[in-house]
């Protein structure tokens, strides 16, 4: 283990650092005098024009000097132990001088001082008090020396040493392929002698990807865990500031630091503040990013790999950084941490229940089936809900109950039960609810359906939650075509009962996701007859706008009218087919729609107990290839 050694100065002194320093200080001190002759004096009372004529009646003003609109003097007796007053003349007052006089006060008339000089004298202070602070930053900034420069040079790193950091592997769930790419990382600063013995190079940079929230910094943490070595720490952003030469000096000081403490490890987070593209700006301009990320580069070259220095680095934007950080040599081992699959969700939220008190009825598996895309904080985010509701509710243990609620919460938002409903739209919204339900119920390939609500959430009137059987990888034309019938279930319940001419706008919503969803299926899954299995359209962007904004056109105007009529025609169909469903299940419609009316929400069980058992989730296609498989026909 790395002992840590004092820190020598690189840089030599400067001769003529003393003459800096004492330049500084001479600015300050002309500019701490200069203004100290703009201050009030000592003993000097601001008084009111009223004030200042009460004064004078009462014959307590011995003298007076008038310049412009100013009027200064001095007490005949202390006022609040003030010997002199200053005070503002608002108007011309034809009675002051005659006042003034039959009071016996001593009149003394000055001329209107110009201001300009002093205004100048100001500009020209300031001026040199921020040319002299400049100039004391950038020398110490070029020298390197961080006890200068009010430590700007210095690297923000934060070091946490092997002996507090107490993250484990154990304590991460969910990416168990990342963690095995980062094993060798760990064995590697353990055992190096074992990789130096076969002539084996470990990355000297390994570069986590994944979305916001999955797990990158964790993951970093619990490789130092492993390994029980020192953890610098630090986000790209901190690295540039507005003085040139800053980020740079920042980066040899942070990598002079890790080389003193090796075997150790440093971690860059949003590694894209500082790594993009270089000349991918507006103007293509060298600036200060990108002498930062020069120098990044540089001492990614300096530095063996036999040292024991890795460099981890985490960024959600992969596509935009620089390719010279991607090469062998640097960042030449990517690790994907995507978001958790149900498994992964399960183990996730047993890491973060360990300190929660559960209840008997939990049941996590189920949380995570209901919680698809969640990432790992998201989860962590939904724990804690859970445990505050049970708190404000009085419960000494977290219920199914709670976390139910806190799901809800976290994808939708809060319960909004002050929003008063008229009758209207209750029924409105239970027909609409129902008629989600009710497809999502007997259509096979659809998800079953987990609960309805009828209670505004978030920007919804209500809710059809649906609670996936296994974690699905890809989706088949014919479910496609099931989950739009679904979707649109809520507009067509609408036209049933209440006719056309009285459907609402609460199926916006579901028409724009629908509509979306039908030309992704036309355009880039090649699930339409007629224009086949062709991508439609490609999405291009600048890079330095970190995001593709621009889909470039890449069809003719004949197959875009295709494309429309293609959308149009499966929506259409599907909304039909839709119609036709409840219209033969109509009774079950108005008893789910009467009941949610009475109860506000249903859950899987109420559903079933009002409509029956759902059919089989199947697909007679792959029954009858495994059939021919299993008894191939004789030739």
């Amino acid at each position: 283990m790395a002992r840590k050694s004092k820190r020598n100065n690189p840089y030599p002194p400067q001769n003529n650092q003393s003459m800096y320093v004492g330049i500084f200080l001479l600015i300050v001190l002309l500019g701490t005098f200069v203004v100290l002759q703009f201050t009030s004096q000592p003993g000097e009372k601001n008084l009111s024009y009223t004030q200042f004529l009460a004064q004078v009646t009462n014959g307590n003003v011995a003298l007076v000097r008038i310049e412009g609109q100013v009027i200064q003097g001095e007490f005949k007796n202390r006022v609040e132990n003030a010997t002199r007053f200053v005070t503002i003349l608002p108007l011309m007052d034809e009675e002051l001088l005659p006042l003034l006089k039959q009071a016996g006060v001593e009149i003394i008339g000055e001329k209107v001082k110009d201001q300009s000089g002093w205004s100048l004298t100001w500009m020209i202070v300031g001026g040199l008090l921020f040319v002299g602070f400049l100039l004391f930053v950038m020398r110490g900034a070029q020298a390197g020396d961080s006890s200068r420069a009010f430590t700007f040079s210095k690297s923000r790193a934060r070091l946490h040493r092997e002996n507090t950091n107490k993250i484990r592997f154990s304590d991460v769930a969910g990416c168990e392929e990342a963690k095995q790419d980062l094993q060798e990382v760990v064995e590697f600063l353990k055992r190096p002698e074992k990789f130096n013995a076969i002539g084996a190079r470990i990355p000297k940079g390994v570069l986590l990807v994944g979305s916001p929230g999955t797990g990158k910094t964790l993951l970093a943490k619990a490789v130092a865990g492993e390994a029980r070595v020192p953890f610098f720490s630090v986000s790209g952003s901190e690295f540039v500031e507005m003085f040139v030469g800053v980020g740079a000096a920042r980066v040899r000081d942070l990598f002079s630091e890790a080389r003193k403490h090796a075997p150790c490890i440093v971690f860059i987070d949003e590694l894209d503040a500082v790594g993009r593209s270089r000349g991918a700006g507006l103007g293509g301009s060298h600036d200060e990013r990108e002498q930062t990320l020069n120098q990044i580069l540089v001492e990614m070259d300096g530095f063996d790999s036999s040292e024991g220095l890795i460099i981890l680095a985490a960024t959600n934007r992969p596509d935009i950084l620089d390719p010279a950080l991607l090469r062998p040599g640097r960042f030449d081992r990517q690790v994907v941490v995507d978001k958790p699959d149900v498994k992964a969700r399960e183990a996730i939220l047993k890491i973060h229940t360990r300190k929660v008190p559960l209840a008997e009825d939990v049941d996590l598996s189920i949380i995570a089936r209901g919680t698809p895309g969640f990432t790992g904080a998201d989860l962590e985010n939904l724990v804690n809900e859970a445990a505050l509701n049970a708190a404000r509710n009085n419960r000494k243990k977290v219920t199914m109950e709670d976390l139910e609620f806190a799901k809800d919460k976290v994808s939708l938002g809060p319960e909004r039960r002050s929003l008063v409903l008229s009758e209207e739209d209750k029924w409105m919204t239970a027909y609409h609810e129902a008629g989600h339900a009710i497809l999502g119920h007997i259509l096979p390939l659809n998800d079953p359906v987990h609960k309805v609500t009828i209670i505004p959430r978030g920007q919804a009137l209500g809710i059809t939650y649906h609670l996936p059987e296994v974690e699905k990888r890809s989706i088949v034309k014919e479910e496609a075509i099931q989950n739009i019938i679904m979707a649109m279930g809520g507009r067509a319940a609408e036209e049933l009962k209440f006719g056309k001419d009285y459907i609402s706008s609460g199926a916006s919503s579901d028409i724009d996701h629908v509509t979306r969803f039908v030309r992704t299926m036309v355009c880039e899954w090649g699930m339409s007859d007629i224009l086949g299995p062709v991508r439609y359209g490609e999405t291009e962007g600048p890079v330095f706008l970190g995001k593709d904004l621009v889909t470039r056109k890449n069809f003719s105007e004949k197959i875009h009218e295709l494309i429309d009529e293609e959308v149009q025609k499966i929506i259409t169909h599907c909304y039909e087919e839709a119609l036709k469903l409840l219209k033969k299940h109509e009774k079950k419609l108005d008893l789910l729609a009467k009941t949610l009316i009475e109860k506000e929400v249903l859950t899987g069980e109420d559903l079933k107990e009002l409509l029956g058992e759902a059919p089989k989730k199947q697909f007679p296609r792959l029954e009858l290839i495994k059939k021919e498989l299993e008894n191939p026909s004789q030739a």
